[in-house]
């Protein structure tokens, strides 16, 4: 998958961009519907956001 700055992914998935630093770093819990907005701006599923193995 190409990488895409955080900024990016802020405005793909319009939410605030210190909102995506704070999930990515697990200092906030997140709605689904921020899960689905970030999973659609990353053109994915929200299932494979949860994908942990390698």
């Amino acid at each position: 998958m190409p990488q895409i700055s955080q900024e990016e992914l802020a405005n793909d998935a319009e939410i605030p961009i210190n909102q995506i630093g704070r999930i990515e770093r697990a200092e906030i819990k997140t709605s689904l519907s921020t899960i689905y907005k970030i999973s659609k701006a990353l053109k994915i599923n929200p299932k494979h956001l949860f994908d942990f193995e390698e």
